[in-house]
């Protein structure tokens, strides 16, 4: 059987094509779609999986360069494969549509990331990375950004200046944003409170488009809060969510960190490391940055990394490695399980810069004495949470710790007993915990005030 496939146009039909012979069906837009067409200035949506959000927003971007002489359309994401794909079926969307206006669209043949249309607009496909850095400069009279949730704090800073001009100028400077929530907090989250923006809420559960047998099917793969996410387009938290969403992102402050260029002088350096099991987990690494004296500390998380599919041998070798780089003055390691066997060997390399914290021990020297102290799990994640609430940490933006992250969540034994801490993708919130626990190696003290 050949290829089958739909693609949504803006004049009332959908185009089906197979084996290269195109048929035309009766199609009318969803209501919420007409709405969107039909407003004029800034449009931000949040949507359920499969709505239909970045087919009506490839038609609205389509029909704004076909009516509008000479404007410039970009289309951003977090990666240049969310770009490209929306960037995609705007292409598809010129390709098929009737020439209400002109005889022909591109005046010359489009590329994977700009087409260049008869009436002088032009319309590019960027990545925004991880700053936004690389796409300053260009003005701007339409700026598209696809799952715009998932887009770092940092690069609106960037990219929002951009059609700063247009608005002024020529009354556009529009700016459409569109995407499946991840969370509260962030630019993405203020602009459904943004008098300056035209928003629509569209939970799947209403689109005539998506099996019923299917999403009852999600609804039971996946938790309450997925579920609520992905398929609902709720913002949405779990109630006993350790980290904060807008807490995490307020504290995620910088891009991009070199130690050749951006190393303090005076700074210490810890490595925070989470062990994975065998067949099991990623391994993680998280180096944290110290400067200042005394009390009056600030830490900085400047890089996290992570392995898979590796021997205890690679791991060893990866923390050897890194202790070249960066002459830490502890390593604090989750010595459960193959972690002990990392740990003794690394003691054996490294000395006694390397500490084993497997959340219920840790060995202090006191006066020449070897000791145990006690450590529990709520001590590392208190730990870090505090430094956090109290705005004593900056963190690079890196979007699998802020997964990571927002994946720990807490709950009370019975009667108000124990608390357990936990989460589903926990490896580089276990790294992250442990760097952060350097603020604590003064010697005896041990606790922050």
């Amino acid at each position: 059987m050949g290829l089958v496939f739909f693609i949504w146009v803006g004049v009332g039909e959908i185009i089906l094509e197979k084996n290269n012979l195109k048929n035309k069906i009766s199609w009318k837009w969803d209501k919420w779609q007409s709405e969107v067409l039909a407003h004029e200035g800034n449009v931000t949506l949040r949507t359920g999986r499969q709505v239909g959000k970045s087919t009506v927003i490839a038609e609205k971007a389509v029909r704004f360069a076909c009516d509008n002489d000479g404007v410039v359309v970009m289309i951003i994401a977090a990666s240049e494969r969310q770009s490209s794909l929306l960037f995609e079926k705007v292409r598809s969307t010129i390709d098929l549509r009737e020439d209400e206006f002109k005889e022909k669209y591109f005046a010359e043949p489009a590329t994977l990331s700009k087409a260049v249309l008869t009436n002088g607009s032009v319309i590019h496909s960027v990545p925004a990375g991880r700053t936004g850095a690389f796409i300053r400069g260009y003005t701007v009279d339409l700026l598209i950004a696809d799952e715009a949730a998932f887009i770092s704090e940092v690069v609106w800073s960037s990219v929002l200046p951009m059609v700063a001009v247009s608005r002024k100028v020529r009354g556009f400077g529009w700016l459409f944003l569109l995407s499946t929530p991840f969370g509260k907090g962030g630019y993405y989250y203020n602009t459904f409170t943004d008098p300056s923006f035209k928003s629509w809420h569209v939970n799947s559960e209403f689109c005539p488009r998506i099996d019923r047998a299917f999403l009852a099917g999600e609804k039971k793969r996946m938790t309450k809060v997925q579920y609520q996410q992905e398929y609902l387009g709720e913002f949405c938290e779990e109630w006993n969510q350790l980290f904060k969403t807008e807490l995490i992102k307020r504290q995620m402050t910088f891009i991009e960190w070199s130690l050749s260029m951006d190393k303090l002088q005076g700074a210490k350096y810890f490595l925070g490391v989470d062990v994975a099991r065998y067949g099991g987990d990623e391994n993680a690494f998280v180096i944290c940055e110290m400067v200042g004296f005394s009390k009056r500390e600030r830490l900085k998380i400047v890089r996290c990394d992570t392995t898979d599919n590796v021997s205890t041998v690679d791991t060893i070798g990866r923390i050897v490695e890194l202790d070249k780089m960066f002459d830490f003055k502890k390593i604090f390691i989750d010595d459960a399980g193959v972690g002990g066997a990392v740990t003794d060997v690394l003691e054996q390399k490294l000395g006694r810069k390397v500490m084993g914290i497997n959340n219920a021990s840790k060995r202090l020297e006191v006066q020449g004495e070897e000791k145990k102290k006690g450590i529990l799990k709520e001590d590392l994640y208190s730990n870090a949470l505090m430094l956090m609430e109290q705005d004593k940490i900056d963190i690079i933006s890196n979007s699998a710790l802020m997964r990571s992250l927002k994946s720990i969540t807490f709950e009370y034994g019975e009667n108000g007993g124990k608390v357990r801490i936990f989460g589903a993708y926990s490896h580089l919130a276990e790294a992250f915990v442990r760097a952060c626990w350097c603020i604590k190696e003064r010697g005896l003290d041990i606790f922050l005030y």
